[in-house]
C-alpha cells in the first residue's frame, strides 16, 4: 500500500508531504495506481521548483518527501499553497477510487514553534 502523509502547520499550510510504499495493484510497469500517485508527487515537486522557486524533495525506491521551507516570501507561499492543495486533492481522489492501495493522512501536526 502507498501511504501519503501530509503535514500542515497551525495555519493549515502544507509544509511537507511524504509518499511511502508500493501500491501492489499490478506488476511493475503496469501499476496504474503507482503511476497516478507518482505523477502527482513529481508534478508537485516540479511545479514547486519551476513556479515557486522552491527546491526540496528527496526520493528513493518507494519513498518521496517534498518540503517547503518555513520562511518564504508571501507570493511564493501562495503559489506553493495552490500547487500543494491541488496535488493533495488529486491524491485523495486516487485514494477514493483505490482505497485498498492508497491511504492519505492529512492532519495538522506542526506548531509554529
Amino acid at each position: 500500500m502507498i501511504k501519503v502523509k501530509v503535514i500542515r502547520d497551525s495555519d493549515g499550510f502544507i509544509r511537507e508531504f511524504t509518499v511511502t510504499g508500493h501500491a501492489g495493484y499490478s506488476r511493475r510497469g503496469r501499476d496504474i495506481v503507482c503511476a497516478a500517485v507518482s505523477a502527482l508527487a513529481y508534478a508537485a515537486a516540479g511545479a514547486l521548483e519551476e513556479l515557486a522557486g522552491i527546491k526540496g524533495y528527496t526520493e528513493r525506491d518507494g519513498y518521496m518527501r517534498c518540503a517547503v521551507p518555513k520562511e518564504i516570501p508571501a507570493e511564493k507561499k501562495e503559489t506553493a499553497r495552490t500547487i500543494l492543495e491541488t496535488v493533495v486533492l488529486g491524491l485523495k481522489q486516487v485514494e477514493l477510487g483505490y482505497e485498498k492501495y492508497v491511504s492519505v493522512l492529512d492532519k495538522e501536526v506542526l506548531t509554529d514553534d
